[in-house]
């Protein structure tokens, strides 16, 4: 397996020659006295050095060895504990923490650069700090000032982790129905009792302390989702003066044994009557979880761009030195009884379409991130709405496209490899089994296709989709004719966007059906032709350029290719969508 390399040289241009970064941190004062681009180059540079040398070793082993559950205590594979510490001592966890309680303050388009290298080195070892950094956000915009004071400080440093405490066995998707509860106690605490599954972190040897957010309803709560609360439980309680006291009524009752991520423990947690404080108001747990779930979102799909990364590195390495056969015109390597793989036209398929994959999921990333940046900055009001609007809007793509793609491209990698791909020592393997879940977790891909339809694109009315429209189409107003091999199939996808849209929104206001039945392509579409747009503009960025250094002829040459053999894919999703959902109801539950 090739070593990690993180790929400084596309995120600054990302940054700064595509989205202008640095002129956007400026122009927001709480930005501007905090980040410029030179400090952007030198904390990018610098997670670039931790995540390659000191975490990307331990990937193949932290997955040989997988966590051990003894007696209630989770260990980490050999080396991780250590990683971590030098991980959290970097300041590394609390990259985007508010600075008021120990954290870097830095915007979004800086801290998913660097969950992108730290997931890309291990998925395994980067679901820690991202599920602390969660915590964190859900515990700074919700919890009083004394928790905050409490526990922020040690959470950013890394000194104690976060989970979050959502699933049940029974309650899934649907939390609504979640049966844990939590009873007030005269001192203004909470007993909180019940289990929940699929705790990622929830136990571990990693840090003194973990953090627990848990949902939970008290006895009168009103029925579904409106009647959930949410706390805070730590595994050991904290004592005035900050130090730790005894354990807390939270255990580990066991850990997942799954096809990937074994490195990261996924615990089933036993809460029995533990002490726990309300973060926020009762009854609005929900809507507290959700203010981290837009960047948890974001931050799962960039899980499935990371993978994608580390498997385009290795297969391009291996491509390059991998000798079979001749090139069709003829041989290249006539030194050599071979030719390097890289020579043929499907590995160059494969190839490229890992490139253009990795490159436009970087771009779209960043620019959900520089929204994000935006909703929570920026002082004018209408900027402000417009942006969180965005949000709202991309980040079910941002979360389904990124992991589909990124399994697509594990998928592409391991086949360079041909059957080495399918061997362990080689890696490419684990990548495919780890990225797998990052489709599951963090709501489901069908259930954030569902969330684009039905929530943010028919629930508004398709306010939210024009913001996004309008955008596009004032950039191919005003592009240059050097563009227009670029610009004219974008205009031909939003249009073909635009129309199944109209047409969606009229056939849901008769059939609920069409909803569901037309989501999860819809999505796909919209994801295709968000890529087109990113390509565009990188396209832009390097127009002119493609003498100065290959890094420009290179992002031109996969541009052209995204837009000759990928872009297409929409027509067959279009199709699928304008079928509507008569054929999926012919069968009755008994026949399939």
């Amino acid at each position: 397996m090739a070593d990690y390399q993180a790929p400084l040289r596309d995120m600054h241009f990302v940054l700064s020659e595509v989205f202008s970064a640095p002129r956007l941190w400026q122009a927001l004062p709480a930005l501007a006295d905090v980040v410029d681009a030179q400090t952007a180059v030198a904390i990018l540079e610098e997670a670039g050095k931790v995540t390659g040398n000191s975490i990307a070793p331990l990937n193949r082993s932290g997955d040989e060895e997988g966590c051990r559950w003894i007696d209630g205590a989770v260990f980490t594979p050999a080396g991780f504990p250590e990683a971590y510490r030098t991980y959290a001592e970097g300041g590394w966890v609390g990259v985007g923490g508010d600075p008021a309680y120990g954290g870097m303050g830095m915007p979004k388009a800086i801290s998913a650069q660097v969950e992108e290298m730290m997931h890309a080195s291990s998925l395994s070892f980067g679901l820690y700090p991202m599920l602390t950094a969660g915590a964190c956000l859900a515990i700074n915009a919700h919890a009083s000032e004394e928790l905050k004071q409490k526990y922020l400080p040690n959470m950013y440093a890394g000194v104690w982790a976060g989970s979050m405490c959502l699933t049940e066995a029974h309650a899934g998707s649907d939390l609504g129905i979640i049966r844990t509860k939590a009873e007030p106690q005269s001192d203004g605490s909470y007993r909180v009792s019940g289990t929940k599954i699929f705790i990622t972190g929830g136990e571990h040897d990693l840090t003194e302390n973990i953090i627990h957010l848990v949902l939970a309803k008290l006895p009168d709560a009103p029925a579904g989702s409106r009647g959930i609360s949410l706390f805070l439980v730590p595994k050991f309680l904290v004592n005035e003066d900050g130090s730790l006291g005894e354990r807390n009524a939270a255990s580990c009752g066991s850990i997942e044994h799954k096809m990937g991520i074994k490195a990261s423990a996924t615990c089933v947690m036993n809460f029995d009557g533990a002490t726990g404080w309300l973060v926020g108001e009762l009854n609005k747990g929900l809507a507290a979880m959700f203010t981290m779930m837009n960047y948890e979102r974001l931050g799962v799909g960039i899980q499935g761009l990371a993978a994608g990364e580390r498997s385009y590195q290795n297969a391009v390495a291996y491509a390059r030195e991998r000798l079979q056969g001749r090139a069709p015109n003829g041989p290249v390597a006539k030194d050599k009884s071979a030719d390097p793989i890289i020579v043929h036209p499907d590995v160059r398929r494969m190839l490229l379409t890992m490139k253009a994959l990795n490159e436009g999921g970087r771009a779209f990333s960043n620019y959900v991130a520089m929204q994000l940046d935006t909703a929570k900055f920026s002082e004018e009001p209408a900027t402000r709405k417009r942006a969180e609007e965005l949000v709202a809007l991309l980040t079910p793509v941002a979360k389904a496209f990124l992991t589909d793609m990124g399994l697509e491209t594990t998928i592409h990698g391991q086949q360079v490899f041909g059957g080495h791909g399918f061997i362990r020592e080689w890696g490419q393997e684990q990548l495919v089994r780890d990225v797998r879940i990052t489709q599951i977790y963090e709501g489901t891909n069908g259930i954030q296709a569902l969330d684009l339809v039905g929530r943010k694109v028919i629930g508004s009315g398709g306010a939210f989709y024009k913001h996004f429209a309008e955008e596009i189409k004032v950039f191919t107003d005003s592009a240059d004719s050097a563009l227009s091999e670029f610009v004219e199939p974008l205009k031909d996808a939003i249009a073909n966007l635009e129309q199944m849209t109209a047409d969606l929104l009229e056939r849901a206001k008769t059939n609920s059906n069409e909803v569901g039945a037309a989501s999860v392509e819809y999505l796909q579409v919209f994801g295709y032709t968000a890529y087109a747009y990113m390509w565009a503009l990188m396209a832009n960025a390097a127009l002119g350029k493609e003498g100065q250094d290959d890094f420009y002829a290179s992002k031109l040459g996969t541009a052209r290719f995204y837009f000759a053999r990928i872009l297409p894919r929409i027509h067959s999703l279009s199709a699928s969508v304008k079928a509507g959902s008569e054929s999926l109801y012919l069968l009755d539950a008994a026949q399939f």
